[in-house]
């Protein structure tokens, strides 16, 4: 009897000591409704947000559209994009129809120029196989212009599509000459390699133009989906023009050049649209033109359609018509030199005065922010001593002076601003521009 009140004591302690059960973790849910739709959100236990459509009265067009928006715009989308997305999107669309529709033209008459050769088959691949050649030569030269495409992907994007162009067109011409298949076919596949490559770099500056909340891979996922769904949409109009209006080279003669002049179209209006926002001497030159002139700071969208796309060396009086790049022998004896860097020992750059023009030189190192600190000198100066052609002795010290500290007093606020608009201020693309060290 003693034993079994032990056992029983013992049970007791043990059930009291029990962690007491756990209450299982209830899920947050809620609905949310608008614009005819009802939404279930719910937090899961692990923190995942789960949406899930209730209900949706909206008539079939809008779902497709909003369907059509989630596959294919970034999540988010318009909040998670910067402005000028949407006709960047359009204009690249149309882009890709004309361009896949001018490729089939330009390959059925590749294929007919070949068959036209009185030269045994092997000898017609070999041909062909020597022509994909002259793509890959053309690759390895046009990648040696990096830097410049860093500077102006713009400009060199639209080159690109100019080459693209100019190759597709000695492609459709092939079988007027089908003796100089090898010739012309390679011509036209050289400068197609050298339009792949000046394409593909600058893919990624403008991509990163519009990411406004780190979502460049989203972007970029997004922006190739567009890409694919129209390049088959145009592959589809190519098929349909070759076997009707474009069977005949007088078709392609008047087709093709059409598609050319709207698909380079298009991308110049892509381009326009596109807000990239790092320092070049031309975005450089209109931001310290703006402030100089107006007191106020331009955002990337704001100048975007102020821009020289195909000759950005355009010099800016408002801005000091200062230019970059120049060798810095040519720029200031080095008796100025010495006396430069006694006024100033901590800048990373040299201001010289030129003909029509005033040189500026950045040191290796030289950040964004350097590069305005001297561009902004530069154009104080230039606006105090105004007959800029007539000097041959350069800005004199006291200038110079003046102007640095004009530009100390409000270089703070300026920088500020500046990056509250967006700006990517801690490099400056010169391109290939000259660099000196000390």
């Amino acid at each position: 009897m003693t034993v079994n009140l032990n056992l029983n004591l013992l049970d007791k302690i043990a059930l009291q000591k029990k962690e007491p059960d756990k209450v299982p973790e209830m899920a947050v849910c809620w609905i949310e409704a608008s614009d005819s739709v009802s939404r279930r959100f719910q937090f899961e236990p692990d923190g995942y947000l789960s949406v899930k459509v209730v209900d949706d009265a909206r008539p079939v067009f809008k779902r497709v559209v909003e369907s059509f928006v989630n596959k294919f715009f970034p999540s988010g989308y318009p909040y998670s994009v910067n402005e000028g997305y949407l006709r960047y999107t359009q204009f690249r669309a149309l882009q890709h129809v004309s361009s896949a529709a001018l490729s089939v033209l330009s390959t059925q008459s590749l294929l007919f120029a070949a068959g036209l050769r009185p030269t045994p088959a092997q000898a017609t691949a070999v041909s062909w196989i020597l022509k994909d050649g002259m793509q890959h030569v053309g690759k390895l030269i046009c990648s040696n212009l990096g830097a410049r495409m860093d500077s102006e992907p713009k400009r060199w994007r639209i080159l690109a599509d100019l080459l693209y162009d100019l190759g597709s067109g000695l492609e459709v011409l092939s079988p007027l000459c089908p003796s100089l298949f090898l010739e012309v076919a390679g011509l036209g596949n050289f400068a197609k390699g050298m339009a792949v490559v000046a394409a593909r770099a600058t893919r990624l500056p403008i991509y990163s133009s519009f990411a406004k909340e780190g979502n460049l891979s989203d972007l970029f996922a997004k922006g190739e989906a567009i890409s694919t769904l129209f390049n088959v949409l145009g592959l589809g109009v190519g098929i349909q023009l070759a076997s009707t209006v474009c069977s005949t080279m007088q078709g392609k003669l008047v087709v093709g050049p059409l598609l050319s002049v709207v698909h380079v179209y298009s991308v110049v209006e892509e381009m326009k649209a596109a807000p990239v926002n790092t320092l070049n001497p031309q975005r450089t030159a209109l931001v310290v033109a703006k402030f100089i002139k107006e007191g106020k700071v331009s955002s990337p969208a704001d100048i975007r359609y102020h821009e020289d796309l195909m000759f950005p060396g355009r010099l800016i009086k408002d801005a000091g018509s200062v230019k970059v790049g120049q060798a810095l022998h040519r720029v200031i004896k080095p008796s100025k030199l010495s006396e430069y860097k006694v006024m100033f020992p901590s800048e990373k750059f040299v201001i010289s005065r030129g003909n029509n023009c005033t040189n500026m030189v950045l040191e290796h190192d030289a950040t964004g922010e350097d590069a305005l600190r001297g561009w902004m000198v530069a154009a104080y100066a230039a606006a105090a001593a105004p007959s800029l052609e007539s000097s041959r002795d350069g800005f004199s010290s006291s200038a110079l002076l003046d102007a640095y500290e004009k530009v100390d007093s409000v270089f703070e606020t300026f920088m500020s601003e500046l990056q509250a608009k967006g700006w990517h201020t801690d490099r400056f693309l010169d391109g290939t521009g000259t660099r000196f060290a000390l």
